[in-house]
């Protein structure tokens, strides 16, 4: 693993020093070394299906030494996925080395599951190199000093915190995380441990910003957030600003595959493209082209795949490739993210599968998506193509209000200026909920269903 070599020399110069944090248990650099050196054995997999804990980050940091990997899954999943991804994962191959150290760049560290269009999630690996041009990468954009105290606040199963863990003991700077997430547990942690960076999911970061600012949670301290997983919206940003009026807050765009791709720098009071598809620039290190599907380049402001060229970039799939996912178009990289160049910066359109074609015109969910995030009294959205006979299909969104009742010409007002209106929704419904998956992710699929159904958690705005 490429942090390995970096937590002995942390080991040997700041043998005392907070390393890592899980709720109220912790460890120095100096017992993490010790503790992960006592676990290490012949296995050449390792897979950790487990909640948030110290002895998790220690099996973790033992299972990726010398040439070993690790898969980590998500504990949530039901059992007999667990136990099937595991099967296929583990080998038979034995590994004597017992240094804590890092092994061949070039080999495998890490197995990580990402969703896919069958019931088993896809699997790819990752090689020490990758991260480590990754670590190199991020701490540089992100300003990541030894004195920060990181909290990530999520599951470390989830590759954003599992990366800001791996990130902060490469760079030699504390992590702190909770057993499960929690409101109060993640201010008391702010308050008490001195935190002074934010890695998060933006609903994460409403909850804490709202729920800080009504509790008179000082956050006055907090230098740094990064943000990643959707883009952030007006109310979010607006609450963070005010509850942690000194920090920098990142954003990004990235996938499992590909790792970091672009993203954007907003300096305490700097104003947001709110509404809009723009994610910033590429990130340090990565170059990005828009290609269409036979690798010829695009024009700037023509929508086309994503793509980059990295040293970032993922081995490729154990299982699960459907052709659909990361594909290499001469030497590029994409795992199929429409979007397009302005200037530089960086728009995501969304995924090509989830695109709507209604008379002719294309249009992507996620762009309105963020164009409705953005009007005032909207908590969220999600967009949709039903079928029509007509049009071939029409669009139409779903949106929790954020307080009381909204109408659709309210909306339509909102959208104005925002959004072209070739791409307003026809239809607007009030959900009582999130149309969400049996894992957990908001489905479009969902939705349509619901609609279909005439499910009471819709209702048709007037």
């Amino acid at each position: 693993m490429p942090f390995l070599d970096k937590l002995q020399l942390w080991a040997d110069e700041r043998p005392h020093h907070t390393a890592v944090v899980v709720g109220s248990s912790r460890l120095t650099w100096a017992e993490l070394r010790d503790a992960a050196t006592d676990l290490m054995d012949t296995r050449a997999t390792t897979v950790l299906a487990e909640q948030n804990s110290v002895p998790f980050i220690e099996r973790y940091v033992a299972a990726v030494a010398g040439t070993r990997r690790c898969a980590v899954l998500d504990p949530a999943w039901p059992g007999p996925m667990v136990e099937e991804v595991a099967a296929r994962v583990q080998d038979s191959t034995t590994v004597t080395d017992r240094q804590l150290l890092d092994g061949d760049p070039a080999s495998t560290f890490l197995v990580g599951l990402t969703s896919g269009t069958t019931s088993i999630p896809k699997a790819f690996t990752r090689s020490r190199r990758s991260w480590q041009v990754s670590f190199d990468a991020s701490i540089e954009f992100f300003g990541l000093e030894q004195d920060d105290r990181t909290l990530a606040p999520g599951p470390l199963s989830a590759s954003l915190n599992l990366y800001a863990l791996s990130e902060c003991l490469y760079a030699g700077a504390s992590f702190h995380t909770l057993d499960t997430f929690d409101v109060g547990d993640a201010h008391a942690a702010i308050s008490h441990d001195g935190i002074t960076r934010l890695v998060l999911a933006p609903t994460m970061l409403r909850l804490l910003s709202e729920r800080g600012l009504a509790g008179d949670v000082d956050a006055s301290g907090i230098r740094s957030i990064v943000s990643a997983g959707s883009k952030l919206d007006a109310r979010t940003l607006e609450a963070a600003r005010r509850w942690a009026p000194n920090a920098v807050i990142y954003e990004y765009y990235g996938a499992s595959e590909l790792s970091f791709v672009s993203g954007t720098r907003l300096a305490a009071g700097e104003p947001l493209d709110i509404g809009g598809t723009g994610i910033g620039r590429p990130f340090p290190g990565v170059d990005v082209r828009i290609l269409d599907d036979a690798g010829n380049e695009l024009e700037h402001g023509q929508h086309g795949n994503i793509s980059v060229r990295s040293g970032m970039v993922s081995n490729g799939y154990l299982w699960g490739d459907d052709g659909q996912a990361l594909r290499c178009l001469d030497g590029w990289y994409t795992v199929g993210d429409q979007g397009y160049l302005d200037h530089g910066t960086l728009h995501i359109l969304g995924r090509r599968a989830d695109m709507i074609i209604t008379a002719g015109k294309n249009v992507y969910p996620h762009e309105v998506e963020l164009a409705l995030a953005s009007v005032p009294g909207i908590e969220s959205a999600v967009a949709a193509g039903a079928p029509d006979d007509i049009r071939g299909q029409r669009v139409v969104a779903g949106i929790v209000p954020a307080y009381g009742a909204v109408t659709a010409t309210q909306l339509r007002t909102g959208l104005d200026g925002l959004l072209p209106r070739d791409k307003w929704p026809l239809q607007y419904f009030v959900m009582a909920e999130l149309p969400m998956t049996d894992r957990g992710k908001v489905s479009r699929k969902v939705l349509l269903d619901w609609i279909k159904n005439h499910d009471p958690r819709v209702q048709p705005l007037g």
